[in-house]
């Protein structure tokens, strides 16, 4: 009796585990799939208020194009929207070019680029400081330098790569390499002398120049990069198509000419949106194995 006794017990216990296991497992499904709304998020490389500030114009648009409620979540660092895309959290993601190849190497090529602004196909960086010295990328050796954060495509990988090509290993030849976590705040750390130089984005040093939240005779350019691939608007491969395609023909149906299009096109930065694809960023993945980055 004993020995049946303690299989029926056995079997209830495992029973009672695969139940639970059958709701947890639901549970996960309904977090990661909601119907009837688009989660939308970006990568941090500015402050949460002004993703967020910059996004609902657009947000808004793409509710009537796709008929769906559209969410904005911040993430709070550059591997949670990599990780939120690929785990099924988010739908539509903000990459920089590096992150997208994060996403799509992390998740075997499931990973879809849809658009990018037509900014984003000769995108460049610029190196910023504020001392009388430093005047070319050589002379950077012995000092301090801060990029912006580790995933970053314009504020960390690409300038790397242009230090490098021109026989600088920021990891030896500099004093001390320093990460902010963005573009806004490299510029504050440049500035407020913490570091005596920063690597940036070029579109959120216009837009600090413009809204005079930075002196360019105090804190200036002292290197441009060369222009290369950088943001786009990625999605799983597993959206239906139908989807992508109203996503995709609503960001490039945006125009200057309207002036809901005028409105969302300034606060992107961009003249338009353009058709992007996966080669577009095998210079980046090429330049992130070179430099290590790639895990």
């Amino acid at each position: 009796m004993t020995h049946f006794s303690a299989l029926r017990t056995l079997k209830s216990m495992l029973a009672a585990s695969l139940a639970a296991t059958a709701l947890l497992a639901a549970s996960s499904a309904i977090a990661q799939v909601t119907p009837g709304v688009l989660r939308v998020s970006a990568i941090p490389d500015e402050a949460p208020t002004e993703l967020q500030r910059k996004f609902k114009p657009l947000g808004d648009y793409l509710a009537k194009a796709t008929g769906l409620k559209v969410e904005f979540t911040p993430v709070t660092d550059y591997p949670a929207a990599v990780e939120g895309l690929i785990n099924k959290r988010l739908d539509l993601v903000w990459f920089g070019g590096f992150t997208f190849v994060q996403a799509n190497v992390r998740s075997k090529g499931q990973v879809t680029p849809l658009v990018q602004r037509q900014e984003d196909t000769a995108f460049r960086s610029v190196f910023v400081t504020t001392k009388a010295d430093i005047n070319k990328l050589d002379d950077l050796k012995g000092k301090t330098l801060s990029f912006g954060s580790e995933s970053s495509t314009s504020g960390h990988l690409m300038p790397r790569s242009y230090l490098l090509a021109a026989k600088i290993d920021p990891d030896t030849d500099l004093k001390r390499v320093a990460y902010s976590g963005a573009h806004d705040a490299t510029v504050a750390a440049v500035a407020g002398g913490k570091v005596d130089a920063g690597a940036l984005n070029i579109s959120v040093w216009e837009k600090l120049v413009a809204e005079k939240k930075v002196d360019p005779a105090a804190v200036r350019v002292f290197y441009t990069t060369p222009g290369y691939f950088d943001y786009n608007w990625s999605v799983r491969a597993d959206m239906p198509a139908p989807m992508k395609k109203k996503l995709t023909d609503a960001f490039l149906a945006l125009d200057k000419s309207t002036p809901e299009g005028k409105e969302i096109l300034e606060l992107q930065k961009a003249s338009k949106f353009v058709p992007t694809k996966p080669e577009n960023y095998s210079a980046i993945e090429a330049a992130a194995r070179s430099a290590k980055l790639l895990k």
